[in-house]
């Protein structure tokens, strides 16, 4: 997808706006009403949609600390176009899960699960995420209740895919350890309740 360098925006902003009313000046209105209209939807561009599709691109190429400065260049999550918006905590939460923040990119998370996400791909990469949190954090009641709604979910995207089976293996994993820990200490019980009682020796 094309995009524009948020930079390159800022100034192309400036120069529209600034030239649009130096000529309005100079030469009238209607001459100088194309650049002013130009420069307004660059303007609404970066309002509406802000800065999230290079910050996503950088963290992409890992560049987490580059793409947490380029979304701080977005005006106002609020005013962003609902989509973007979610897709501005989408990208902020990965930020926070990268770096630890687990509690945080959790919250975000939420907050995009909340709002019009435009695919399965986007809500299954969301419910990834907070199965993995709740995983991590040992909380594997819900990290199997977002995975239940990962799973009816059409989710086209290979990559995504592969971390929905992989995620699903550590589940069972952690299920099928979890069993064998339980019947290992029903077994312990079982043996101390049968050789524990021992017979004191008779007093002398």
């Amino acid at each position: 997808m094309f995009t524009i360098n948020i930079y390159l925006k800022f100034a192309l902003i400036a120069l529209f706006l600034v030239g649009g009313i130096v000529l309005a000046f100079a030469y009238g209105f209607w001459y100088a009403f194309p650049l002013i209209l130009i420069g307004l939807g660059l303007l609404a561009s970066y309002i509406l949609l802000g800065t999230v599709q290079s910050a996503s691109m950088l963290v992409q190429d890992m560049d987490l600390e580059g793409a947490e400065k380029r979304l701080g260049l977005t005006l106002n999550p609020k005013w962003l176009y609902v989509t973007n918006r979610a897709m501005f905590f989408i990208v902020k939460g990965t930020i926070f899960s990268q770096t630890g923040k687990q509690k945080e990119a959790e919250g975000l998370f939420n907050q995009a699960l909340e709002l019009k996400l435009p695919t399965d791909n986007e809500k299954g990469m969301v419910l990834l995420q907070l199965a993995s949190i709740n995983a991590n954090k040992g909380n594997m009641t819900g990290a199997k209740n977002y995975f239940s709604k990962l799973k009816k979910l059409k989710i086209t995207e290979p990559q995504i895919k592969e971390q929905v089976t992989f995620l699903e293996k550590a589940l069972n994993q952690n299920q099928a350890s979890r069993k064998a820990a339980q019947s290992m200490g029903k077994s312990g019980m079982k043996m101390m309740s049968h050789g524990g009682k021992r017979r004191r020796p008779k007093m002398r």
